[in-house]
């Protein structure tokens, strides 16, 4: 009852610019690609507990319900109106019911907080709420502390941890630009610093690694992109040959962490170079139309909630919603 009571008081306002969110003036979404993410979010909308997390292991943790929270989004649904709004009203609150009321943290790890911060700024950037600010807000200072208590200046599992890895510093900075593009205070200075541990882990071939250059991973390399686009960082040799690391990779697979790797590749070859997006995108729209289950689910090891929200997000640059996609 509680849980409920709250979602009826979250009463998200309409979006910011006052136009509805399902406009959309480019091409048509190819039909492939609408079949699977209707189809996905049927699932997760079926599939979602009353408390707004999923019941298959993975779901219960706040960075899972703030993926699936921005699967929705991202389709351009609204959380006042239409056939997914409960889903993504229960998912908020879930979110917020689980942060730490004094220090602001999210769930048991960097990682989770850093997905469910995410999720938070691409709500509050899209629909203004102060529910979703107190809590976004009360995010963003964890992510600084806890950078602030980093002798890298990055982060690691921990909110106390003193090493750092390019996968959940990564994590962070893309959280902290979503923030500010949602109108969060950021410092330059913690971007700056997150950024100058990012490129530690970065070789001379553009690749990067996972706590400094040796051992590059095509992911991590996703997520390096990703994170200099997001800095406004094109016009470097480096951020070029990254971008060519991971043009040589369009027919790359992750077998443990699949959609991990699905969800950072389509925004880095979105951010990095449109054309060769396309074709990874076709490539992608095939796969992922081949893997889907009967259900609208994807299959993996990661838990269902969680690899159909990243499958689902990997397509999701067809339609351009959320605005951490802006170029």
């Amino acid at each position: 009852m509680r849980i409920l009571l709250l979602i009826s008081t979250l009463n998200l306002a309409l979006p910011v610019t006052g136009q509805n969110p399902l406009q959309r003036d480019e091409d048509p979404i190819p039909a492939a690609v609408e079949n699977i993410y209707t189809r996905g979010l049927r699932y997760l909308s079926k599939t979602q507990k009353e408390d707004g997390s999923w019941a298959d292991g993975v779901g219960s943790e706040p960075g899972v319900v703030g993926l699936a929270v921005m699967a929705f989004l991202a389709h351009g649904e609204d959380p006042n109106h239409g056939e997914y709004a409960e889903n993504i009203k229960r998912g908020i609150t879930y979110i917020l019911d689980a942060q730490d009321a004094g220090n602001g943290y999210i769930g048991s790890s960097m990682y989770t907080h850093g997905f469910a911060t995410l999720a938070l700024a691409e709500c509050y950037g899209m629909y203004r709420n102060e529910k979703i600010a107190t809590g976004l807000k009360k995010a963003v200072e964890l992510i600084l502390s806890a950078q602030k208590r980093n002798p890298r200046g990055g982060w690691r599992y921990s909110p106390d941890a003193t090493t750092s890895d390019s996968s959940i510093a990564g994590c962070q900075i893309v959280a902290l630009y979503a923030a500010r593009n949602a109108g969060i205070p950021v410092p330059d200075t913690a971007l700056e610093k997150g950024m100058k541990f990012m490129r530690k882990c970065r070789g001379s071939d553009g690749g990067y690694g996972y706590q400094n250059a040796m051992g590059d991973r095509p992911t991590l390399t996703a997520i390096g992109v990703l994170c200099e686009s997001l800095a406004k960082q094109h016009k470097t040799k480096l951020y070029e040959a990254s971008a060519k690391y991971l043009a040589k990779k369009l027919n790359h697979r992750e077998s443990h962490y699949a959609y991990y790797f699905e969800y950072y590749m389509a925004q880095a070859l979105f951010h990095s170079n449109e054309e060769t997006w396309q074709q990874w995108n076709a490539k992608n729209t095939r796969y992922l139309g081949a893997l889907q289950g009967p259900d609208g689910s994807f299959p993996g090891s990661r838990g269902k909630s969680f690899n159909t929200s990243g499958a689902l997000l990997s397509l999701a640059l067809n339609y351009r919603f959320l605005p951490i996609y802006e170029k």
